[in-house]
């Protein structure tokens, strides 16, 4: 069994995230886009907007400023990708659509609520699927409740009655998300209006399936544990052993020893083994490279958590924060946030990882905020005085 040093292992991963190439020297457009989503396999919709909504600042790390309407037309005009349960809430390759369904065990919990749900509401799970297929596309907010009312009731998701139907629909693959409204909202169709009918009439074997979601998590992954692998696609990590057992005895994976690794890990063969990587990016908080807690510890000696989800009184580096990728290590993390109004983009915090040279890091730093800010329509970088790196970064700003 080949042996991987943990450097070997990190720039493979890197490089399996589109990190091993320089950002585009022009005009980023449909082919770049189009390029990164599939070699990341997803990217995973969160509107959190305090800076900009997460799928949106995923190409952004690797790809440098896009226009992110070329993004929305690519997913709701071409169709060629679609948004579907996988990671969390993501948007997909459309070839994905027949596979996902088959990714889940009986025991996930949000299977066995949605079958709750249905269980619970026959008739108005049926009524709901008529006025969709009488009326197209629908939000939650044009359905009435199950009393006929327009009077909104939480289900046992924090959801109203009528968009825990329309999700049940959509988990199931018979309502597909045909465009965002302009408040966000999701407008929900029948899939056989949304979804080109070529991924729609191929019947795929579960089996098969769920060994083309591990194929494309480890491609994603370019080396990976079951347990990495696993959590991309949310597969039960017993299921996924029992593919990568088959994808290892047919030669498509091979596995390795990564020193410093517990477990074994699995490296996809056409999986690029760069000398160095030479990136200089800010992460999404919801960017595979730092989703997976666990992973990004044994990769990069990085503890991170997403403090948004905690009570001031328990974060420690600030709200929305903000890994700081230089090469191939975790530098830095910033706090951010967009003030739209005063055209700034905010650092309320700055905070350096062990080890690294302050200097260095903060005048990188400073050369990504401000691309990232003119990419936002913001005017400057303003940089407040939390963190241990705040005092350089404000320098090296210029501020």
């Amino acid at each position: 069994m080949n042996l991987l040093s943990a450097g070997q292992a990190r720039r493979i991963a890197l490089a399996a995230q589109g990190f091993d190439r320089p950002r585009p020297a022009g005009r980023v457009d449909a082919r770049h886009l189009r390029r990164i989503i599939h070699q990341l396999g997803l990217l995973q919709i969160d509107y959190v907007n305090v800076l900009l909504p997460a799928q949106y600042q995923v190409p952004f790390s690797r790809l440098g400023a896009y226009e992110t309407r070329r993004l929305d037309d690519l997913v709701y005009r071409r169709r060629e990708f679609t948004e579907q349960w996988a990671h969390e809430a993501s948007i997909v390759p459309v070839e994905l659509w027949q596979v996902l369904p088959h990714r889940v065990g009986a025991n996930d919990r949000r299977t066995r609520s949605f079958a709750q749900f249905d269980e619970r509401h026959p008739d108005y799970m049926q009524e709901v699927l008529r006025e969709v297929r009488r009326r197209g596309p629908l939000t939650a907010n044009d359905l009435p409740e199950p009393d006929g009312s327009y009077e909104r009731r939480r289900s046992e998701w924090g959801w109203t009655q009528a968009r825990a139907a329309l999700e049940v629909w959509f988990s199931r693959g018979v309502l597909a998300v045909t465009e965002r409204r302009s408040n966000l909202a999701r407008a929900f169709d029948l899939a056989e209006r949304v979804v080109p009918p070529e991924h729609l009439a191929r019947e795929t074997e579960p089996d098969e399936a769920r060994r083309e979601l591990v194929r494309r998590a480890a491609r994603s992954h370019g080396v990976g544990t079951a347990g990495d692998l696993a959590d991309y696609y949310r597969m039960p990590v017993r299921e996924v052993r029992r593919q990568l057992a088959d994808l290892v005895g047919s030669g498509e994976l091979l596995e390795v020893r990564v020193k410093g690794w517990p477990e074994t890990a699995f490296l996809h063969p056409e999986a690029r083994r760069p000398r160095r990587i030479d990136a200089a990016a800010l992460l999404s908080p919801f960017d595979p490279v730092v989703w997976n807690r666990p992973r990004a510890a044994r990769l990069f000696d990085f503890d991170y958590r997403v403090e948004i989800f905690f009570p001031q009184s328990e974060r420690r580096w600030g709200y929305y924060v903000l890994p700081f990728l230089l090469g191939d290590r975790l530098v830095a993390r910033v706090d951010l946030k967009a003030d739209r109004k005063r055209r700034r983009l905010l650092v309320p915090a700055a905070h350096i990882e062990r080890e690294q040279d302050t200097r260095i890091v903060a005048s990188a730093l400073a050369r990504e905020l401000k691309t990232m800010a003119a990419w936002l329509g913001l005017e400057d970088v303003s940089v407040g005085r939390r963190g241990d790196m705040a005092r350089a970064l404000a320098a090296a700003v210029g501020t």
